[in-house]
């Protein structure tokens, strides 16, 4: 799959090359619908959501393989029919899992999430920005947009501490830091407003920690759930597991893999963080677990919290199987 060419190999039950053809973008639906219908195996990369709803309306069944699947069945040099081909043969491994096409719905709200995690960058650049430039004028700003929020308003409301030149050009970045804000206060109210007609994300909510942007994301990413037997699956989809480096029947645990989408995986400690902070004032199960935990490793403790996001993973996927 690329932008304007894409390469197809057709292969028998033997794994026989029976079609080699380069087809243009414009004319691959075309093409594929004088097609009989058969499996059709694609790499999971850029716009595959896009073709995968396509094709599918055609009665194919679709695939998709991740890319970092596909590198070790890949024979000889590298080009698009040999990559092709690799999709191919790496489709046919029973241990190696495809990846579902998105719907409509979550690519709409996986964009929305893009944007405000690129506008949560351009403000933290931002912030640092000003705070490096007031330090020039021995002014030093705690770290925290609110503290750089507060501390700017006071600076451009006296009169003697800044040249004019100087405020008028913080003026312009602290007009550009309150565009960001209301950027991003507008990502939020979008999330919201698509979380309360999402069934599954209002179930998710009900799990301490998810609020509308963690269930929001986590449903971009997990969809239903029925793509996982169990809930330690989906942990380990997100890097919420240990590494093993374990040989000789001797098993050797490492740190958190931390595979899979990052930005989720943050949301999910940050989630975990909010509970670890308000379990000392409560005497559920949940709690009294976390509390044990803060006891024996200290309340900072990275590990509790991937501990947490790991445990609340095995409940979030409701078509899971219990683990």
């Amino acid at each position: 799959m690329a932008k304007n060419i894409f390469h197809f190999i057709g292969c028998n039950l033997s794994s026989k090359i029976v079609v080699k053809k380069a087809i243009k973008g414009s004319q691959l639906l075309t093409y594929l619908a004088q097609m009989p219908n058969c499996n059709l195996v694609m790499g999971a990369c850029g716009t595959f959501n896009y073709w995968g709803c396509e094709i599918s309306q055609l009665g194919f069944q679709i695939e998709l393989i991740p890319p970092q699947h596909v590198k070790p069945f890949l024979t000889g040099n590298k080009n698009d029919y040999n990559d092709a081909y690799a999709i191919l043969i790496a489709s046919q491994q029973a241990h190696i899992r495809s990846v579902p096409v998105k719907t409509l719905e979550q690519q709409d709200s996986q964009t929305i999430h893009k944007m405000r995690e690129l506008a949560i960058g351009q403000r933290t650049a931002l912030s640092n920005q000003i705070r490096g430039l007031l330090l020039e004028y021995g002014i030093a700003i705690t770290k925290g947009i609110e503290n750089v929020r507060k501390e700017v308003a006071a600076l451009l409301g006296e009169e003697r501490v800044l040249t004019a030149s100087f405020k008028q050009v913080l003026s312009q970045l602290y007009k550009l830091l309150q565009v960001l804000d209301e950027s991003i206060e507008t990502y939020n109210q979008q999330i919201k407003e698509q979380v309360k007609n999402n069934e599954i994300c209002v179930n998710l909510q009900s799990i301490p920690g998810i609020g509308p942007i963690v269930a929001s994301s986590y449903f971009n990413e997990m969809g239903n759930g029925s793509g996982y037997t169990k809930g330690r699956d989906v942990s380990a989809s997100l890097g919420l597991v240990p590494k093993q480096r374990s040989t000789g029947g001797k098993s050797v645990l490492l740190g958190v893999s931390k595979r899979g989408n990052r930005y989720l995986r943050c949301l999910l400690i940050q989630g975990a963080t909010s509970v670890v902070s308000r379990a000392k004032y409560k005497t559920d199960q949940l709690s009294l677990w976390i509390n044990r935990l803060v006891q024996t490793r200290g309340h900072g403790n990275y590990s509790i919290k991937i501990g947490i996001s790991s445990k609340i993973n095995r409940f979030l996927s409701p078509n899971c199987e219990s683990d």
